[in-house]
């Protein structure tokens, strides 16, 4: 057993607004984000796999989709944030801070939906960044993130930001009518200053040129160059 020496919980995430590089993280506003996210979310150009592995979705229906999303800005935990990408200031997905346990220093980053503008580029990375960021600063010890074992672009993401495969629950969820088993990943507080500077320098002006990277995320981590 180890002692945790003069441990005090973590804060509980306010849902302030987070400036980055690429974007702004803002507090779920169905409102002034409804139309953009309908649009990225659920338009023409929309990702036809980013509802399979979700709990809800995709909804046929604005009305429905509305209700969704005033359901969701209306919770603490989940506490869902709006990706605004910052050029356009456009509204191109959301993501939220959930299973928040501030006694244990616990907190999880989930119910992740990236429009198609957001996928493969630096805002979905920087958005995670953010987001782990935060959660860090308010004395969190742990950073979870969760997905469905055979959402094989979930596992993806979390190796690629340097989340720990910690294994699987079987038969964990039922999820539209399907089992869910569910692979849990974590970061730690002592893993995420390496982490955070990796992201850093990949996020940086020096590695994001007009052409692309210069270096993967991976390799920022390693130290290593193109």
């Amino acid at each position: 057993m180890t002692d945790v020496l003069n441990w005090k919980p973590a804060a509980a995430p306010k849902a302030e607004p987070i400036d980055g590089r690429f974007i702004r993280l803002e507090k779920l506003d169905p409102a002034r984000h409804g139309d953009d996210l309908w649009e990225a979310l659920q338009g023409p150009a929309a990702d036809p796999l980013l509802w399979d592995y979700l709990p809800y979705g995709p909804f046929a229906e604005r009305a429905a989709f509305d209700r969704w999303l005033e359901g969701n800005a209306a919770g603490r935990d989940p506490l869902f944030y709006t990706v605004i990408d910052r050029p356009s200031g456009q509204a191109q997905g959301i993501l939220s801070l959930m299973s928040i346990v501030p006694d244990h220093g616990r907190i999880e980053i989930g119910h992740v939906a990236f429009g198609a503008a957001m996928q493969r580029t630096p805002k979905s990375t920087e958005a995670v960044y953010l987001l782990g960021k935060a959660a860090f600063e308010l004395g969190n010890r742990r950073l979870e993130w969760k997905c469905n074992n055979a959402n094989a672009r979930s596992r993806r993401a979390a190796e690629r930001f340097g989340f720990v495969f910690e294994g699987v629950f079987r038969k964990h969820l039922v999820v539209k009518d399907h089992n869910r088993d569910t692979a849990w990943y974590s970061i730690t507080d002592d893993e995420w200053p390496a982490l955070a500077a990796a992201f850093e320098r990949w996020l940086s002006e020096e590695n994001q040129r007009p052409q692309g990277q210069v270096r993967t995320l991976e390799d920022c981590r390693r130290g290593g160059s193109a």
